[in-house]
């Protein structure tokens, strides 16, 4: 009796989980479709398209997703290097130095947006660097590299070493360990990292607003239209991005799965003579 009440009081709460998930994406979603000047559901004055024409149109979005895709870029190419070089720097390290330096570079992450920003703005200024969207990669890539190092650091908790060393007793270098051995096992958590370092950048608000110039990006736009009154476009693109999201996410599933089917029936057919070898 007791084993069934918990099953009951756990599907309740993952229903009014998702549900607190997912109404407002779903409230999000039906403002994009109702033919009202301002975004809302209630009163529903018909279904309509005409935000999702508004946002072709508007040039300035335009321009501002061309600026966030290639920050994020620029932030990825940075961020992956330094924080693999930084995990890989702490794993060989110990003790106190350890430590200390652990926290130098962790610090960053705890530091607010705005500091980040300011600071950033203020120190390259002192050498006549201006503002503008190279600043904010350095900004975000002063924290977000920090993020893809704890990444790697926990990959690495999992590599064996004794593989390094029998590799330099086999006469390979330093250097052929590293690309040979060592990488290849730190792939996944790079990935990882650089899928994290992309969208923490695309969302990235407080650093990029001090840092951006007079440049614009998705966050700032967004800012921008709710400061001079926001309409059914934001909620528009908001719809496009969730969609987006929903397909790769699907693509990805449709794609593991695959992969694992095809892994196990590899496994199967290789198995598969050893069995008959053994049955007679």
């Amino acid at each position: 009796m007791k084993h069934k009440r918990s099953n009951w009081l756990l599907r309740v709460y993952v229903v009014v989980f998702l549900v607190y998930m997912l109404l407002p994406l779903v409230v999000m979603g039906g403002a994009a479709l109702n033919d009202s000047r301002f975004p809302s559901v209630l009163p529903w004055m018909g279904l309509t398209d005409r935000w999702f024409v508004d946002l072709w149109n508007d040039g300035r979005m335009w321009v501002a997703f061309r600026n966030t895709v290639l920050v994020a870029l620029a932030v990825v190419t940075l961020s992956v290097p330094i924080g693999t070089a930084g995990a890989i720097l702490i794993n060989t390290l110990g003790g106190t130095i350890r430590s200390g330096l652990y926290g130098i570079m962790v610090a960053p992450i705890l530091t607010p947006g705005a500091v980040t920003g300011i600071s950033t703005l203020l120190f390259w200024n002192k050498y006549s660097v201006p503002a503008g969207l190279h600043l904010a990669v350095l900004g975000q890539v002063s924290f977000i590299s920090a993020l893809v190092m704890l990444l790697v650091l926990a990959r690495l908790q999992t590599f064996d070493h004794a593989l390094e060393e029998a590799a330099l007793d086999l006469g390979a270098s330093h250097g052929q360990v590293v690309r040979r051995i060592l990488l290849p096992h730190l792939y996944p958590a790079m990935w990882a990292g650089a899928a994290i370092a992309f969208f923490q950048s695309t969302e990235n608000f407080n650093t990029t607003l001090f840092t951006r110039g007079t440049s614009d990006t998705l966050t700032v736009y967004v800012f921008s239209k709710v400061r001079s009154g926001i309409t059914p476009t934001i909620n528009a693109f908001a719809l496009i991005l969730i969609g987006t999201t929903i397909v790769c996410t699907a693509l990805y599933e449709i794609s593991r799965r695959r992969a694992e089917r095809r892994a196990a029936a590899e496994s199967d057919a290789a198995a598969s003579p050893v069995g008959e070898t053994a049955g007679p």
